[in-house]
């Protein structure tokens, strides 16, 4: 079967951009490819190096969701980045190879570095970190790997230092795709990018009150101020998540009450807010499972871990011989 490869920073508890964003594609892919899903715990010390304790227990509660949401460890690798130490040395084989100027170039480096402004960005790993994920692909002979648009580039890169590699010591890696996933950017609270920087995400295990009072609080449409006034559902962050998350026949509803003023926006909100709990509850109700098991979920990451670094060894011995570095 073909392969496919992707990881995720671990943040801990998931969110509803986590679901839509990603989650609901590698549940899709994990039936119909050969898939490796990695715990990106190295990445997360390019950014957070100055405090790495919370990586460990946020890895047990991301992996913990990824379970509740429905990824099988039968039937896709779920692993962790560190506990594959091969990651690391094709990394740097691979940063051997690629100039610098491939890495100023792409473009969340100088987005991150004007935006990030509480953390020291200046380090040679975060500069370097699309080579690490260049080598996170290409370890696996990754066929394709799932992204978002905005994520192209990085694949881009990927591409053009296997195709480097391959042209100075040989036909070792094949050429990874993107594989484009249509999914929604779902608004947060106050109407930015769902993110948990921003502090406006909705968590998938967010309590049943702590939910509604995100919700009762979420921006909509600016131009209603008051009950009586007509609203726009098209420029509405909350009817955006009706969007995703209510059946057909409510979101038909509830566009057409509020162009009209028929119901007020706390009503739009309640609604949503009934049909985000059904949805959610069976998903809380499994994470709350897998956080009281954390060993559990240690020991399927270690078991997943193991079979990853088996496909891994595979690899690191044909560049190993590819670059006569075999004894």
């Amino acid at each position: 079967m073909p392969r496919v490869v992707s990881g995720m920073r671990p943040t801990g508890k998931l969110h509803l951009g986590h679901l839509e964003g990603a989650l609901k594609n590698w549940m899709r892919l994990q039936h119909e490819y050969e898939c490796f899903f990695f715990v990106a715990d190295w990445h997360a010390l390019t950014t957070d190096y100055a405090d790495p304790s919370p990586i460990r227990p946020n890895t047990l509660l991301m992996v913990g969701d990824w379970l509740a949401v429905g990824l099988d460890p039968n039937r896709a690798t779920l692993f962790v980045q560190s506990l594959v130490p091969e990651h690391a040395e094709l990394h740097l084989l691979l940063s051997c190879v690629t100039p610098l100027g491939w890495l100023e170039r792409v473009p969340t480096y100088k987005e991150q570095r004007e935006n990030i402004r509480d953390k020291d960005l200046g380090n040679y790993a975060f500069l370097g970190y699309p080579v690490l994920q260049a080598a996170d692909i290409l370890i696996y002979q990754a066929h394709f790997v799932p992204v978002g648009e905005d994520q192209v580039p990085h694949i881009e890169l990927t591409r053009e230092i296997a195709r480097r590699f391959n042209k100075l010591y040989g036909e070792v890696f094949p050429e990874p795709q993107a594989l484009l996933t249509q999914a929604p950017r779902l608004p947060g609270t106050d109407g930015r990018k769902m993110s948990k920087s921003y502090g406006n995400d909705i968590r998938l295990t967010d309590p049943p009150e702590l939910m509604w009072e995100k919700l009762r609080t979420m921006v909509t449409d600016p131009a209603r101020v008051r009950r009586t006034d007509p609203g726009n559902p098209d420029v509405c962050p909350v009817y955006a998540l009706h969007r995703v998350f209510s059946p057909p026949e409510h979101q038909v509803h509830v566009n057409a009450e509020c162009r009209r003023a028929g119901i007020g926006c706390v009503d739009c909100k309640h609604i949503l807010y009934e049909n985000l709990r059904e949805r959610l509850a069976p998903i809380a109700d499994k994470s709350a499972y897998y956080e009281g098991h954390p060993e559990e979920v240690r020991e399927l990451l270690i078991e997943g871990s193991r079979r990853a670094r088996q496909c891994a060894a595979e690899t690191m011995a044909r560049v190993r011989a590819a670059m006569r570095m075999a004894v």
